[in-house]
């Protein structure tokens, strides 16, 4: 009976996923065990929609997906959200400078909803090129007024409040752990290096509702106990959060720049406001995609977006794979020949991938629901150490390189469920700008009767990785492989 029952637990532990994340709040490597046994809440911030997303911070939004997709492979029920900031988010980190929306509201001449909502539509169109999953609850500051002002109510009779000449601040020094997340300390910040004091009583305090300096002028603005403004920038996220995952949940997640101002201020207010320490279980945030030796930001106006990629004849999912050779935890270099390099390394697996299912149709029945145990299982081992795909990716490669090893198609269909890639599917043929209009120019030339010239052309697009055949009316553009 004793034997059977040891038998017994050691099978069971044999299937007990160790899941392994990286946390921020900790600084090392935790098992994952979420607050209910198999649901987890998620949070991620979202975009401040007043211009297009650059590539930058999709790294942040594809790590999130395989973070969502980890969890989703080994059998936990997801509740993911993201915010949208489409008020309060000012151009300083300090609450102070122009509302980021009102800004491009003004420069466009445009309605302050009309910006945010023309820029979302892009974000999602852009999500959805990348194959990111999109969260199960979208949630704008814009629609959860309320709940903002219900939140500071609550912190300002827990005397975590006080009002200056242009709003209601969070005062920090009332809470004892600030800046636990960053690992801060205020004592050693200098006045004017990370905000300007004003009227504040700390130079780490921050806004929780901003007055408007000429009520009526604004497009968006509201009315409060305090008087018309409107919130802050990281009160968004402490009373969304609270009303869709509660007021403690598992995860959250954003880029390495949320730590030491956004995520930090959300940590102290929510702290305050709920009594639940730790507000959340796991920090996880994905490092910078650095450009020409910078972090690449709009500020900074060295920026891409996923239609510029496109335009140079690149898929999104080159992107995205380029993106899954260093570990989300690591700076990544963008260069363009580090994203040729992925481009070529995704059409090359494609292409073995292709040639294993043209054999496929000749072993029907061999291992047509077979999987490779082994491979799969130190795939699942990379992924499950803290999102390993760098790793997760040499696994790939070993598989299909691997002569000898059978179930490769349902073994690959299963760790694309991670990856996100397509691997199975055939794509559009993405042509550039330049092809584009070589190829219209090659048309010209024909219908012209300038044959020299219109060989011409047709060398010149091959060099560039094309081919020409021109059918019955038809003109049919493909890849060289």
């Amino acid at each position: 009976m004793y034997f059977i029952i040891i038998i017994s637990i050691l099978i069971n532990k044999t299937t007990i996923k160790m899941l392994k994340f990286y946390n921020t709040l900790t600084r090392k490597k935790q098992v994952f065990k979420p607050l209910k046994k198999l649901d987890v809440g998620i949070y991620s911030c979202g975009p401040t929609v007043y211009w297009y997303q650059h590539i930058g911070n999709f790294r942040s939004y594809i790590f999130s997906d395989i973070l969502k997709r980890v969890l989703k492979y080994n059998d936990y029920n997801v509740k993911h959200v993201m915010n949208i900031t489409d008020v309060g988010h000012l151009t300083s980190d300090a609450d102070e400078g122009e509302d980021k929306i009102e800004k491009a509201a003004l420069k466009e001449g445009k309605k302050a909803e009309d910006i945010a909502d023309y820029y979302f539509k892009i974000f999602k169109q852009d999500l959805k090129k990348l194959n990111i999953i999109e969260p199960d609850i979208w949630c704008k500051a814009t629609e959860h007024i309320k709940e903002q002002i219900e939140l500071i109510k609550i912190l300002e009779a827990k005397g975590y409040t006080y009002k200056t000449s242009d709003g209601i601040y969070f005062d920090t020094e009332k809470f004892k752990d600030y800046g636990k997340l960053a690992k801060l300390k205020k004592k050693g910040l200098k006045a004017g290096k990370r905000v300007c004091f004003g009227d504040k009583k700390n130079k780490t305090d921050f806004a929780l509702w901003k007055f408007s300096s000429e009520p009526g002028k604004r497009q968006q603005e509201w009315n409060s106990p305090w008087g018309i403004g409107f919130p802050g920038w990281h009160i968004e996220c402490s009373a969304m959060s609270s009303k869709y995952l509660g007021e403690r949940f598992d995860i959250h997640t954003g880029g390495e720049d949320h730590i030491p101002v956004h995520h930090t201020n959300e940590i102290a207010q929510s702290e305050a406001a709920f009594n639940k320490k730790p507000w959340v279980k796991f920090w996880m945030h994905g490092a910078f995609l650095i450009f020409k030796g910078e972090k690449m930001s709009k500020s900074s106006g060295k920026i891409a977006t996923i239609s510029d990629l496109q335009e140079q004849g690149y898929s999104p999912l080159d992107y995205r794979y380029f993106v899954l050779t260093a570990h989300y935890r690591k700076q990544l270099n963008f260069t363009k020949e580090n994203l040729d390099n992925a481009k070529n390394s995704r059409e090359r697996l494609k292409r073995i991938i292709s040639s294993l299912k043209g054999d496929d149709e000749t072993s029907k029945n061999k291992d047509d629901n077979e999987i490779n145990e082994k491979y799969l299982k130190d795939f699942e081992n990379a992924i499950e150490d803290d999102l390993d795909m760098p790793e997760a990716l040499k696994i790939l490669w070993r598989l299909v390189r691997d002569e000898k090893a059978r179930g490769k198609l349902n073994t690959i269909a299963d760790m694309d469920q991670i990856f996100g890639l397509d691997l199975l599917l055939q794509e559009k043929i993405i042509i550039s700008k330049e092809v584009k209009q070589l190829i219209n120019e090659r048309d010209k030339a024909r219908k012209d009767k300038d044959w020299n010239r219109a060989d011409a052309l047709r060398d010149e697009i091959r060099k560039l990785g094309y081919k020409i055949d021109d059918g019955e009316g038809v003109v049919k553009v493909s890849k060289i492989n």
